[in-house]
């Protein structure tokens, strides 16, 4: 039996993640509005005070999702909402962030809500957001709020959103707020951020367990993983380079945040922090592989690549996943995985309908959620990133990752043919031979394509 005629089984629920402030809009006292505003800062001059107003449009949204069968929903709160200044709590934002969880349960939808997701409060920036050694505390303090007010309602949270990433694209890379470099910084905001998870992991179970008979906590956080390979396997210094990529970018966080082992390159273990799991899940965010020649993100020659210039490489997901598994066997939770697809230009005339929306996208997550459903894994569930188009941080407007378009200028929402395919996945249960060839007809992924913006 070939793949084109096999029936695929998916035993993992389906739905979407976002970010607050990438989706929210309005102008919001945060350190990324702020650091969005300074000119050449983002590739499209745009901030975050538009991105789809989803502040004001959620039940629009939410019902959106509803009509596409979505069953799990992974949003944001915004800590600079909620907190906006030290230890002073706006109860009507949270109390809105209520209404739209309240809104998802209604319809079926299992909310899955981040704390932390890049943003802060600029008043946590200026007194050096997670360099400053009493951060992890300061955070506990917005988490006790946030969970206290909702835990009733979500049992399943994360706590911080890809803190590599975080740390790197602020001290290392100057890809956003305080674009600086400087290696003692990201030293000092990885550890804070591995203390502030394990804090609040043991934190929010405290709050969520004790709240009611039989309710328990499933409390994770989302962790960004590459295949990392050296561009050149006979050259000494790409495979030096691609083993301390690894040790640097993965295996030093993820081992202080899921089991509380601080490596001395972090620093010490922090008083009174066990030695034990602080994850009821690996949460897995996944979206490409990296041919390594340093210290830097590159690509391998005449490989297919998203409009972002990255790899397109579904093996690598299973990948970094069963590594992670066999390193802390818990089930799998797939937080992120997506693509930049801003479509086909040649079809954006008359005739052009859906297909002009997407170029490969449907292509590259039949090939993903293929991948998972034959690995033998214990995925649970998969998070495409993201519903909607959104403001992309430093990239701003410009790419498309959303399973639904949106018209920035009018907010006018518009499904794409993936969206329709995982809502057939999701309903049928498999990805069947029928899915597999109308998705696949005509959606091709690029090789070489030029990325956004260069």
């Amino acid at each position: 039996m070939t793949m084109s005629n096999r029936c695929e089984p998916v035993k993992f629920l389906i739905g979407s993640a976002s970010a607050a402030l990438q989706v929210e809009g309005g102008e919001v006292d945060t350190n990324w509005h702020d650091w969005a505003r300074v000119p050449g800062n983002v590739l499209d001059g745009s901030t975050p005070a538009r991105a789809t107003d989803h502040w004001n449009r959620w039940r629009e949204d939410n019902a959106l999702m509803s009509e596409l069968d979505m069953q799990i929903a992974r949003i944001g709160l915004e800590w600079a909402r909620i907190e906006p200044r030290p230890g002073e709590f706006d109860l009507a934002v949270l109390d809105r962030y209520r209404e739209e969880i309240r809104d998802l349960l209604d319809r079926g939808i299992r909310p899955l809500v981040t704390l932390h997701h890049f943003t802060n409060p600029m008043w946590f920036q200026e007194l050096g957001e997670f360099t400053n050694p009493d951060a992890p505390e300061m955070f506990l303090r917005f988490v006790h709020a946030a969970v206290t007010h909702l835990g009733d309602l979500v049992t399943d949270w994360i706590t911080i959103n890809e803190p590599n990433v975080y740390a790197v694209q602020a001290y290392l890379f100057k890809e956003g707020p305080p674009s600086e470099v400087s290696w003692w910084k990201l030293r000092k905001v990885l550890r804070n951020l591995a203390e502030a998870h394990c804090r609040a992991y043991l934190l929010i179970h405290e709050i969520v367990d004790g709240g009611a008979p039989g309710r328990r906590a499933r409390v994770t956080f989302a962790h960004h993983v590459r295949v990392f390979v050296p561009k050149n396997p006979g050259n000494p210094l790409h495979r030096l380079f691609t083993r301390v990529n690894e040790l640097l970018f993965h295996e030093i966080i993820e081992d202080a945040m899921f089991s509380g082992r601080f490596s001395p390159l972090l620093g010490r273990r922090p008083v009174g922090l066990p030695i034990r799991r602080y994850a009821d899940a690996i949460g897995l965010n996944y979206y490409s592989r990296t041919a390594v020649t340093g210290p830097s993100d590159g690509v391998l020659d005449g490989v297919p690549l998203t409009d972002m210039g990255w790899e397109i490489f579904p093996a690598g997901l299973v990948q970094t996943a069963r590594r992670l598994h066999e390193k802390y066997p818990v089930p799998i939770w797939v937080t992120e995985n997506g693509c930049a697809d801003n479509g086909r230009a040649e079809l954006t005339g008359p005739s052009g309908g859906s297909l002009a929306l997407e170029h490969f996208r449907p292509a590259f997550l039949l090939d993903h959620l293929s991948a998972m459903a034959a690995s033998g894994l214990p995925f649970e569930r998969y998070y495409h990133w993201c519903f909607l188009d959104n403001w992309e941080w430093s990239f701003g407007e410009v790419p498309r990752f959303g399973i639904v378009h949106v018209d920035y200028e009018t907010q006018e929402r518009t499904i794409k043919p993936s969206a329709r395919m995982l809502q057939e996945i999701i309903n049928a249960g498999a990805i069947t031979p029928e899915i597999r060839e109308r998705y696949r007809t005509g959606y091709t992924c690029a090789v070489g394509a030029k990325p956004l913006g260069s």
